[in-house]
């Protein structure tokens, strides 16, 4: 019931977009890897146990597994026996270099669970707690692509992290839905692009978000299909900017750089990917207070996209 078959990370089984044998055979693997990492993390005595099994991924992949990880915690935690401070005692220890992923994966256990046993949003960072419902919104376009990207459905007041934030959760689930276009679509360019142009325009940005991230950390295009994701992209450049860099910094604290994130950082953010990914950093607020309409989250995002595009802005 709660953990995905490894046949539902096929692409033609999901009746995904497939653009060619490489593109299909990387976002599968992709699934294959989360699939283990989810695995490693529900089968092992320890965090540590885990990350032993986790580290012998190879690189381009082993993200991938620490967020597959992060959902078998969030879903460990939300079961009505056992322990609920598997996911604290994983970030604490082996998964502190690769919180954003886990928040995310936890995002992925989120869906699965029903509401009552969803973890409680003071157990996380208060920056980085909206990644989880980046994860969630990328578990529902990917399993129900039909209502979530055919249908464009959001889900009304959503409760997570605080209601008086239903309005920003569905942005955040937006850039989860974003991220999953880049597999819904098998990175084709155009099909990811057509596909945003569907939405409403006051989604687009956020879609782009999740895209950035998308295609700097999955990879699986040349330099040329990234120009023309720039192009595309337009007035959302800044969005698409921001994702790519959130990227490139989950990649280099990870210690998990691939040439690949660096053509992706220099073609969205005209930047190296070690400098993005600083740049998040840099603005990163010293201080997490949430405004009455946006939290810090958003400002943070916000910051990162205006200082990419000031100083990278474009092709490299």
């Amino acid at each position: 019931m709660l953990t995905p078959n490894v046949a539902e990370t096929s692409l033609e089984k999901r009746g995904f977009h497939r653009k060619s044998p490489a593109a299909q055979e990387r976002l599968e693997t992709i699934g294959e890897k989360f699939l283990l990492g989810y695995a490693h993390a529900v089968e092992a005595k320890s965090a540590e146990q885990a990350e032993g099994w986790l580290e012998e991924i190879e690189p381009q992949f082993r993200g991938f597994a620490y967020e597959g990880a992060g959902m078998g915690y969030g879903v460990l935690d939300g079961l009505p026996f056992g322990k609920s401070t598997n996911t604290a005692e994983f970030l604490a220890g082996p998964g502190e270099r690769h919180d954003y992923i886990i928040y995310v994966g936890v995002g992925w256990a989120m869906a699965r669970l029903p509401r009552f046993a969803w973890p409680k949003a003071s157990a996380f960072d208060p920056l980085l707690r909206w990644l989880l419902l980046d994860g969630y919104g990328f578990h529902q376009a990917y399993f129900k692509t039909g209502k979530y990207i055919g249908q464009q459905h959001q889900d009304r007041d959503f409760p997570w992290p605080d209601r008086r934030y239903a309005g920003y959760a569905l942005r955040a689930i937006d850039q989860g839905i974003g991220r999953a276009l880049w597999f819904i679509c098998g990175t084709d360019v155009a099909l990811v692009t057509k596909t945003i142009e569907q939405f409403p325009e006051s989604r687009h940005g956020d879609l782009y978000a999740g895209v950035g991230l998308a295609s700097t950390y999955a990879c699986g295009v040349t330099a040329d299909e990234l120009a023309e994701l720039v192009d595309r992209a337009g007035i959302h450049h800044g969005p698409l900017a921001q994702g790519s860099a959130f990227a490139a910094e989950c990649r280099v604290r990870a210690g998990l750089m691939i040439p690949e994130t660096e053509m992706a950082t220099r073609a969205i953010c005209g930047l190296p990917a070690e400098r993005a990914a600083a740049i998040t950093q840099e603005v990163r607020p010293a201080v997490v207070v949430d405004g009455d309409d946006v939290p810090a989250f958003e400002i943070w995002r916000r910051r990162i996209a205006d200082e990419i595009l000031t100083h990278g802005g474009g092709h490299e």
